[in-house]
């Protein structure tokens, strides 16, 4: 392409690569603060004006087609050096948005401290219910990732440390009344309530002989808390986050066997911020992993 077609916008570019992210307009518009509509519209001027399609739609998913999934890679560290460069052309000083989605892990919270000194640039932290946290659509610069890492996102990872699961169940549910420690592979005759969007727990890591029957899906931490707190089934989430996020109706139940939740930094593979290709070195001091 030798020009910029004609009628593109960098609300365009912004609208597409929210969508890419999310993979869901729903999502994405609230990650973006407007209409899902408007979102719609925003997205097929991008594709008209580029007369390709980006996107392939259906009532149940939203997909990239090769050509959205080139673009989507080519515009991420460009807009994330764009976003970076109108922060910097004022006086104030260098930032470095750190985006999570559920909770920073205390490691972070050190991590951050000798960041600051080190560089003498600010912190904002940065919370979307999304699977990068919204790095890919530029919403931060360095994102905190449970789990693992989406497939085929063009990212760099390291690993900063592993966390262990526990059961999180209804008071008064039959479902483990009584226990405060359960083994693993029991979980598997439980139904199982499941965050699909940034949840770390689904029936995949078992067996596949033996996996618990999947009860419900919620699209956030909220809903998940909900779910679990209405007996719909037992969920699973890692120790920190589950005693962080306490709920009268819920109890939280240690687990033997349980395989580690693994807890990544990720930074745009390609043009990342300069700060945040310093944040990632610094968490050397911090981490017990390696890069990815």
């Amino acid at each position: 392409m030798d020009h910029v077609p004609d009628g593109v916008e960098l609300r365009h570019l912004r609208g597409f690569l929210a969508v890419a992210d999310e993979l869901s307009f729903t999502h994405a518009a609230a990650a973006l603060r407007i209409g899902q509509p408007a979102l719609t519209r925003t997205v097929r001027a991008l594709e008209d004006a580029l007369a390709t399609r980006l996107l392939e739609r259906t009532t149940r998913r939203v997909e990239l087609t090769e050509a959205g999934s080139r673009l989507r890679d080519e515009l991420a560290p460009l807009l994330s050096r764009i976003d970076g460069a109108l922060r910097t052309a004022g006086s104030e000083p260098p930032l470095l948005r750190l985006g999570f989605t559920s909770l920073l892990p205390q490691a972070c919270a050190e991590l951050v401290h000798a960041f600051k000194a080190a560089t003498g640039a600010g912190v904002r932290l940065v919370r979307r219910d999304e699977p990068l946290a919204g790095l890919l659509s530029g919403a931060c610069d360095v994102a905190v990732v449970r789990g693992d890492v989406p497939s085929g996102a063009a990212v760099r990872t390291r690993v900063l440390l592993r966390e262990p699961r526990v059961a999180v169940v209804a008071r008064g549910a039959a479902e483990l009344a009584g226990r405060r420690v359960v083994d693993w592979s029991e979980l598997a005759d439980l139904p199982l309530v499941v965050n699909t969007v940034t949840g770390t727990t689904r029936p995949e890591l078992w067996p596949p002989e033996r996996r618990p029957r999947l009860a419900c899906t919620a699209d956030n931490l909220d809903e998940w808390l909900e779910a679990v707190a209405a007996g719909h089934g037992v969920g699973i989430a890692p120790e920190p986050v589950a005693r962080r996020n306490t709920h009268p109706s819920l109890r939280c139940v240690r687990l033997k066997n349980a395989p580690s939740v693994t807890v990544h930094l990720a930074i745009p593979a390609r043009d990342a911020h300069p700060l945040a290709e310093r944040y990632l070195h610094q968490s050397r001091q911090f981490s017990d992993g390696s890069s990815g």
